[in-house]
């Protein structure tokens, strides 16, 4: 058992943290709003910390799980950001979806203080995180994978390293391109059986034993025809990992029009007031148009 910090208690970041926890870690989180931090603390035990700077003191691993980039050099290499107190031979992970860029900056400001840093994201959404069965994609140096993926099961059902620093972020981009056109293809896909007249339950129930088969297919379709898209991963949070894509595309010279074409159809989810609702919202786009 370890001492170890968890900066941001999010929707993925507090099951997260308390995943290590209950695993017999000792665990000091740090939150923008101690208040969550208090509660996650009355919940799980362990210490909250008023800084990141204060709550990476004796850590032997550093998790982060926040916003963007900004957020992220914030509680890292900002001011009171945990790179100041991080012990030399410690680990930060980072679980942000966040650039490529950043991660290779983190890596090189970190290897300066003696500081292994590994881009992580994760896939699995709030259930996942919930469940301990997140898929994580990490980069950076073997020796520091090697010590941090055992914390990392701790709520993972899946951890690979993928190459160096910033092969994480990459390869979570690639999962978002794939997200993004299965969405909207099921959105079509629901949208026309039922505006033709085919009981869509009845019609989901043979194509997912197909070749149509996805995990959207099967946790999704049934909540989309409700119209409940009450979910943990945000439109608004889609937008901001597809501008990365879109960034890093660019970037190379490499030409993604489904992906770019479904962010636009995501402006105007956000556009008819669902910013927060779930990605699956992309059916109540098409039933709007026909409204």
């Amino acid at each position: 058992m370890t001492h170890v910090a968890f900066l941001g208690l999010g929707v993925m970041g507090y099951p997260m943290a308390g995943h290590l926890a209950r695993a017999g870690h000792t665990v000091t989180v740090y939150n923008r709003t101690a208040e969550k931090a208090a509660r996650w603390v009355a919940e799980y035990g362990g210490t909250h910390a008023p800084t990141p700077a204060e709550a990476a003191e004796g850590a032997s691993h550093v998790f982060a799980c926040v916003g963007n980039d900004d957020d992220v050099r914030a509680v890292t290499t900002g001011q009171d950001g945990a790179f100041a107190s991080m012990a030399h031979d410690s680990i930060f992970v980072d679980h942000t979806t966040a650039s490529a860029q950043l991660a290779r900056e983190l890596h090189s400001a970190g290897a300066n203080k003696g500081i292994a840093a590994l881009d992580a994201p994760v896939s699995g959404g709030q259930a996942g995180a919930e469940n301990g069965a997140l898929t994580v994609m990490v980069g950076g140096d073997e020796p520091a994978f090697a010590r941090a993926e055992p914390l990392i099961a701790c709520y993972a059902r899946t951890a690979k390293l993928l190459g160096p620093a910033g092969s994480g972020q990459l390869t979570k981009m690639v999962n978002q391109i794939c997200i993004g056109g299965l969405i909207e293809a099921l959105a079509e896909a629901l949208h026309f059986a039922r505006t033709v007249g085919l009981d869509p339950h009845a019609v989901i129930d043979v194509i997912s034993k197909g070749a149509a088969q996805s995990w959207q297919m099967e946790n999704r379709f049934a909540s989309m025809l409700e119209g409940r898209y009450d979910f943990g991963f945000a439109v608004d949070w889609v937008r901001k990992d597809f501008g990365i894509v879109l960034d890093e595309a660019r970037r190379h010279n490499v030409q993604l029009p489904v992906t770019a074409l479904v962010d636009q159809l995501y402006t105007e989810v956000q556009r008819m007031g669902g910013g927060r609702w779930d990605t699956s919202s992309l059916l109540a786009r098409l039933e709007a148009l026909r409204e």
